[in-house]
């Protein structure tokens, strides 16, 4: 019996996605990482960094700073519905194990653990939150931060919701964590990964519903 030949196969780390994916406009370094996820398979690290002189030092660079990492296996971009994935993937990142989605100016289009008009009322929080920091940071504030956890005690240890907003291919998105984030978890890879290879089933599809839902109120 022939035993199945390893492949290496270059991924993204979670902090690696969660830069790559933090602008609306991705600079050099951010648009080469989310090159790692344009295709539905991973590309083979060898052939990745022989791309082009940048792609060979961000190859380097990019493991030693811990945003990309090379797996053993062959792993192909997630498929099925947006709803139906973030109940897949929100076990993995919210210890309370409730997130929602939100894009499009703050239209949530799903969710998981949370009751529809809470997680509603939290998508358009966070994306006010991301507008709010946007303005700050054009008045010369660069400490303000669009990654933000709200808490209710005040000893401030255990954050009660926070907000991680993205862009995919222009796209706007915030993703809304219920308790304590595990972000630092291969799932969020999965997240960003599965709404870019989906394109605009996963983008421009959703939003014009969710779109269509706010205006029929």
């Amino acid at each position: 019996m022939n035993t199945p030949t390893a492949v290496d196969r270059l991924t993204l780390s979670p902090p690696g996605a969660l830069l790559a994916f933090s602008r609306e406009a991705p600079d050099g370094t951010q648009a080469l990482l989310q090159s790692v996820l344009a295709e539905r398979e991973l590309p083979d690290p060898a052939e990745w960094g022989a791309r082009s002189p940048a792609h060979a030092e961000l190859l380097e660079h990019g493991q030693a700073r811990g945003w990309l990492q090379v797996v053993h296996r062959d792993i192909r971009a997630p498929d099925m519905r947006l709803v139906d994935f973030l109940s897949h993937v929100v076990g993995g990142l919210s210890a309370d194990r409730r997130a929602a989605l939100a894009s499009g100016g703050g239209f949530c289009v799903g969710h998981s653990g949370y009751e529809t008009e809470e997680a509603e009322a939290l998508c358009v929080a966070a994306a006010d939150f991301t507008e709010f920091a946007r303005r700050q940071r054009a008045r010369g504030w660069n400490g303000a931060s669009d990654l933000v956890s709200f808490h209710q005690d005040a000893a401030m240890m255990m954050p009660t919701v926070s907000f991680v907003p993205f862009w995919v291919d222009g796209v706007d998105y915030c993703l809304v964590i219920g308790g304590e984030p595990l972000l630092n978890n291969p799932v969020f890879v999965e997240l960003l990964w599965g709404i870019k290879a989906a394109g605009s089933r996963f983008g421009d599809r959703m939003v014009q519903r969710a779109a269509a839902r706010g205006q029929a109120r």
